[in-house]
């Protein structure tokens, strides 16, 4: 049913895609589409305005125009349903081949011996610091032997490619956790993060994001983990420009 009321509306060109506002939204009205927040169905806004204060550039706005009537039961619905996806999502799934992508594992270090065999081409560029698989937000479950006591690096997909010495200096003595907060599920990192927070005695979160707008909601996502699991980890924050350089 169309009634006049208050609804909210965003401005496509002052929103640069760092999906705060959908964190913020309590009933998953709004979600990322090529960058942009986008409601999803009119029904699913109740007006209030709550996610208002997420957005750093101003893009989003109440006004009030004829639309749908906001509907409780159709969000309490949406909700439920966007709770069996990431669920069902975050699990590792392996393909019906036997892909090894998913499967849980922890690397040894190298003895003296093997390290002293690698080629020099490879001393030269040093060596990996990984110490485990896989490093996929989504892939990595809860229960994952390394996250305990662990000290965690969670790590924009990015940072890597513009670091230059990410291994050495940022993830050497780490377990990393990778992903990209515009592209992908921002809740279900929330969700996931949470539970790892709260159950795998994490000493520690270093969180490692570009310099771009869009990124920045990784520092939101993390923070909003750290906020429900009620831990207190001591967390710090590196961000990388995109020449490569620490800021901070």
């Amino acid at each position: 049913m169309k009634v006049r009321r208050k609804i909210i509306e965003i401005d496509e060109e002052l929103c640069n895609g760092c999906g705060q506002c959908i964190i913020g939204c309590a009933e998953a009205a709004l979600v990322l589409v090529d960058g942009k927040a986008k409601l999803v169905a009119e029904k699913y806004c109740d007006g209030l305005g709550a996610c208002l204060g997420e957005c750093p550039t101003g893009a989003l706005t109440i006004v009030e125009r004829v639309s749908d009537d906001f509907d409780e039961k159709a969000v309490e619905a949406l909700l439920k349903a966007n709770e069996t996806k990431e669920t069902k999502s975050a699990a590792p799934q392996e393909m019906a081949c036997g892909c090894a992508g998913s499967n849980i594992q922890s690397f040894i270090p190298k003895t003296p011996c093997q390290s002293a065999n690698q080629p020099q081409a490879m001393t030269a560029a040093g060596s990996s610091a990984l110490t485990h698989w896989p490093v996929q937000i989504r892939l990595v479950p809860p229960t994952a032997p390394f996250l305990q006591g662990a000290d965690l690096l969670i790590a924009a997909d990015c940072v890597p490619i513009a670091y230059a010495n990410f291994h050495q200096d940022l993830l050497n003595g780490k377990v990393v956790m990778m992903g990209c907060p515009k592209f992908d599920d921002q809740q279900s990192y929330v969700d996931k993060l949470a539970e790892i927070f709260a159950t795998a005695n994490i000493a520690s979160v270093t969180t490692a994001i570009m310099e771009v707008p869009c990124c920045g909601s990784m520092r939101g996502i993390v923070k909003e983990a750290l906020k429900q699991a009620t831990n207190n980890i001591p967390s710090k924050e590196i961000v990388i420009s995109t020449r490569g350089d620490i800021l901070k």
